[in-house]
Parts: structure tokens; C-alpha cells; sequence
């Protein structure tokens, strides 16, 4: 027989393994928004060096490639783990299924409305061009597996999986402006122009044919995060995982096999064969691409259940409110570069920009204890007053 103590205990350590996976995964976010943060940098303050797709490792520093490279993991993540949470949306603990497709359509709806409005006017060097970029892909991810989340499940993995490792092959289809599918393909696997004249062009930065497979995968994923699931269990899927995405990577990568359009060959150092072979194409991403940033970002959830510091709890807080933090650290970098653009003036064309990536690298380590304490405030009122301020849950 089973105590009445030991079941107590039995309910307390779910209630904080509980508790504790939900806190990996906000980790993670956190985590994924300090490398954006040193991208965002980046793009701000050193818009001057080109870093091309994939990376020219002949004219690019290895300082900037590699940082560059911690930025990679952002958006796989991101997705990733938005379908993740979506299936535990569909599936909370102890409770019924909820359809997720009102939840999944009103989010993506928001984000595409914020890629045109509030984040447009961050990045846009002038109103002549919309960049249609990660928060629209995000967006259109979501709209998609409101409609998809309705198959079964098992029918949601095998398309997602079917997108992610086969979309490759789709690489020679290419259309010219004047062709029909022109902007369709567009849309969902080449970078390019859905208009090009006019007083307003719009150019497609992320194709989201790749990225709503993830997003499926994300969500056929989501029993790893089951209430019922032992942490055990979950850890070890998660170190299985992560080590065949990097074993499947080798071998593809290894012999050139499938997976990336840019064959890789030994270079004259060891750290230029090694950028080499890690140099793989984001837009859209390659299935390499994919392994390497997914398997990456299952090591780390795993490491995250397994570790708790000031720091993890740390990377909670700006987890715990991605949208707020994702815009918050876009205006102040914008503010910060415009102040130093009226002190300093234009030193690099019609910009301002520094050539020192330790100027980066600072700021970057800079802003996020900077925006650590706005971010908690903010988390805490969202907690605390979503129930009846729905639209907090949006941020």
C-alpha cells in the first residue's frame, strides 16, 4: 500500500517537475532571444559588412561568422517550439482536448500585423521597401497549423517531416517575375520581390515553406512535454534526438551527400575547414541547416531541466514574455543607434557603424542585464492580470 505521505510527495514532485518543464522551455526562449539581441546589434551597428547566405567564409572573420552562427538558432527554435507549445495548449494537464485553431489563427494573425507595423518601422530605412521577415514567417507558420492541427497526429508528423528533410529537392524549381507561380514560389521557397514597382515594393526575406514544416514537427514533438511523461524519459528522447540529428548530419554532410546545395571541401586551416563545413543556407533552410540548429536546441532543452542558476532563471524571465522583450530590445537598439548616429554622424556611407566586433559583443552583454529588470516587471503583470486582460497573453 501507498501512504497518504508518500502520495503528497508523489503530487508535490509532479507539481514541480511540472513546473520545471515549463521552465526549460522558457529557458530556452530566453536564451534564443540573448542571441537575437547580438544579431540585432549586428544588423544595427555593423550593416557595413556584408555577411552573405551562406557566409563567404574568404572575406567574412571568423569572430563574425561564429557569432553570426549563435544567431542560426533563433529562428529553428522559435518555430520549433511554437508548435510545441501548441500541442500543449491542445493538451493540458489533466483536462480535455481544446482545438488550438482559433488560438493559433488570432497569434499569427497579430504577428503578420506586427512584421507590418511595429517591427517594419524599426528596420525600414525607408517606407519604399517591406521586409517581409521572421515575425510574418512565424505568423503564416501559425495560420497554417490552425488549419493542419485538425489532421491526425500522426498524419502532422509525417508532413512535417516529409517538408523538412525533402524540401531540398525542390531547390532547382525556380520562377522568373513573369511566370505564373512566380509569386507563390516566392511566398514559399525562393527569397525575392512579390512586387518590384510602385511606390511601395515587397521583398520576401523568409520563405515559409521549410518553416511551417518545423512548426509540424514542433508539434508532433509536444507529447515529449506530456504531464504523464517522467522527466527521465523525456531527457533521454531528448539526448536521442539531438545526437541523431547530429549523426544524420554527419553523414549528409560528411560525403556531401543531400541537404545543402554548397558542397563543403578542406580549406587551408583547420578553422577555415571548419567554417566550411558548418556553412550551410538559411534562406530557406537547408535541411542541414535544420539538423544543426534543432539538434542544438534539443541538447539545450535537455541541459535545461537538468541545471537550475541565477542565470537559467534569468533566461526564464525574458522567456516567460518573448513578444514583449522582442520588441522592447528592437526600440532601444534603434534609440541607442540614433543617439550614436547624432554624436558621431554618418562614418560608413550614409550610416553610422563600428568595425570592432568587441563593441558588439559588449553592447550585446550590456543590454540583456539592461532589460532584464523591465522584462521581469512585465512578466509578473502578465502572470498576474492575463485572466482578465486577455491581450497580455499575446506578449
Amino acid at each position: 500500500m501507498v501512504s497518504e505521505g508518500s502520495m503528497g510527495a508523489n503530487h508535490q514532485y509532479a507539481a514541480q517537475d511540472h513546473s520545471r518543464r515549463i521552465l526549460s522551455i522558457d529557458a530556452m526562449r530566453g536564451l534564443i532571444i540573448i542571441f537575437m539581441m547580438l544579431d540585432h546589434i549586428k544588423e544595427r551597428f555593423a550593416l557595413h559588412i556584408p555577411i552573405l547566405d551562406p557566409m563567404d567564409i574568404t572575406a567574412t572573420s571568423p569572430g563574425m561568422y561564429f557569432s553570426r552562427y549563435l544567431a542560426h538558432l533563433c529562428a529553428p527554435m522559435f518555430v520549433f517550439l511554437t508548435g510545441l507549445s501548441a500541442w500543449l495548449y491542445a493538451h493540458p494537464a489533466n483536462k480535455a482536448f481544446r482545438s488550438p485553431t482559433g488560438f493559433l489563427a488570432k497569434r499569427g494573425l497579430f504577428l503578420i500585423f506586427l512584421e507590418l507595423t511595429a517591427v517594419y518601422l524599426v528596420w525600414a530605412g525607408s517606407i519604399s521597401t517591406i521586409f517581409l521577415q521572421v515575425i510574418w514567417a512565424i505568423g503564416l507558420c501559425m495560420l497554417a497549423l490552425s488549419v493542419l492541427s485538425k489532421l491526425n497526429y500522426w498524419l502532422i508528423g509525417v508532413l512535417g517531416f516529409t517538408i523538412v528533410v525533402g524540401h531540398n529537392l525542390l531547390s532547382p524549381v525556380h520562377f522568373t517575375p513573369d511566370e505564373w507561380g512566380y509569386n507563390l514560389w516566392t511566398l514559399l521557397h525562393d527569397r525575392g520581390y512579390l512586387t518590384d514597382t510602385g511606390p511601395v515594393t515587397i521583398r520576401v526575406s523568409y520563405p515559409v515553406l521549410p518553416w511551417i514544416g518545423v512548426i509540424l514537427v514542433g508539434y508532433f514533438a509536444g507529447p515529449l512535454y506530456a504531464h504523464a511523461r517522467s522527466p527521465e524519459n523525456r531527457k533521454k528522447l531528448l539526448l536521442a534526438s539531438g545526437l541523431g540529428c547530429y549523426v544524420l548530419l554527419a553523414l549528409l554532410r560528411g560525403f556531401n551527400l543531400y541537404g545543402e546545395s554548397l558542397p563543403w571541401h578542406p580549406q587551408q586551416t583547420l578553422v577555415l575547414t571548419v567554417m566550411a563545413f558548418f556553412n550551410f543556407t538559411k534562406y530557406p533552410p537547408s535541411l542541414d541547416f535544420l539538423l544543426i540548429t534543432i539538434g542544438t536546441g534539443l541538447l539545450l532543452l535537455r541541459l535545461f531541466e537538468s541545471i537550475e542558476n541565477p542565470f537559467t532563471r534569468a533566461l526564464t524571465v525574458f522567456g516567460s514574455a518573448p513578444m514583449f522583450i522582442y520588441l522592447l530590445h528592437l526600440y532601444v537598439i534603434l534609440l541607442i543607434y540614433s543617439i550614436f548616429y547624432l554624436i558621431f554622424g554618418a562614418n560608413q556611407g550614409d550610416r553610422f557603424g563600428v568595425d570592432s566586433y568587441y563593441f558588439i559583443w559588449a553592447f550585446a552583454i550590456i543590454l540583456p542585464i539592461v532589460l532584464y529588470k523591465p522584462t521581469k516587471w512585465f512578466a509578473h503583470y502578465k502572470h498576474r492580470e492575463k485572466h482578465t486582460k486577455p491581450w497580455l497573453t499575446y506578449f
